[in-house]
């Protein structure tokens, strides 16, 4: 065999590299091999509580200002308070003075305890016992599909909602309606096989089997294979202001 001919005999038995294999799908990784969209530790504790209030006052005038539809300069403009230190007190970088508090409220329109409504919020848990959760009737209830509500929490801070459900569907799931929604949604299959569709590609899922799509394209369970089908759907988009 000549070294040619064995080169490419190599270069076929090669097993392609993780990297390769995700950049081929459209996911961009660094030199690490993880998402480079993937930033934030998850692992990460915060500073002690005291040293949070900045970051507290700064989330809740960057949603102030936002609401009402102004730019920092806007801001600075209104309140006499540098563009550089509007910067500042929006990540929470330093503490602002009771006498730039006092402005921004005015300018704002709000009371001065608006700034520490974040910090003084309770973070909350919601904790569900096995097979309790809250039925619900969402399209395509009627036609046989059990949709079970996991948890619910109202105005938390991340600025994004969360619906966890539970869905049971059975051989008396007649038929399959489509869904089309904003935000993004998870499918992680417990049990069961069904092909699912997601715009114009089908996919075969089993236990054990998730999909994680933009929910604005119509999706929904397309073939029920084999029956029962349970699987976990959670669905986040922005919280409405």
């Amino acid at each position: 065999m000549t070294k040619e001919a064995a080169d490419m005999a190599s270069e076929k038995t090669k097993k392609p590299h993780p990297t390769d294999m995700t950049r081929a799908q459209g996911v961009h990784m660094d030199p690490m091999n993880k998402p480079v969209a993937l930033t934030q530790d998850p692992h990460a504790l915060r500073e002690p509580k005291e040293n949070n209030l900045e970051i507290a006052i700064g989330h809740e005038v960057r949603a102030l200002r936002k609401k009402l539809g102004i730019t920092i300069a806007d801001l600075a403009s209104a309140t006499g308070i540098s563009m550089g230190m509007l910067s500042k007190i929006e990540n929470g970088v330093t503490s602002p003075s009771l006498t730039s508090l006092q402005a921004l409220a005015s300018a704002l329109g709000v009371p001065l305890t608006d700034f520490f409504r974040r910090y003084e919020e309770p973070r909350n848990a919601v904790f569900v016992k096995s097979g309790e959760g809250i039925a619900i009737e969402r399209r395509g209830t009627r036609a046989g599909h059990e949709y079970n509500l996991l948890g619910h929490i109202d105005n938390n801070t991340s600025g994004v909602v969360v619906e966890p459900y539970l869905l049971t569907l059975t051989e008396e799931s007649s038929s399959f309606p489509a869904f089309q929604h904003e935000g993004m949604e998870l499918i992680y299959m417990l049990e069961g096989e069904v092909r699912y569709r997601h715009g114009d590609q089908l996919f075969y899922m089993q236990a054990g089997d998730s999909l994680f799509f933009d929910a604005d394209a119509r999706h929904g369970p397309e073939e029920l294979l084999s029956f029962p089908i349970r699987y976990l759907s959670i669905i986040c988009y922005p919280a409405r202001g």
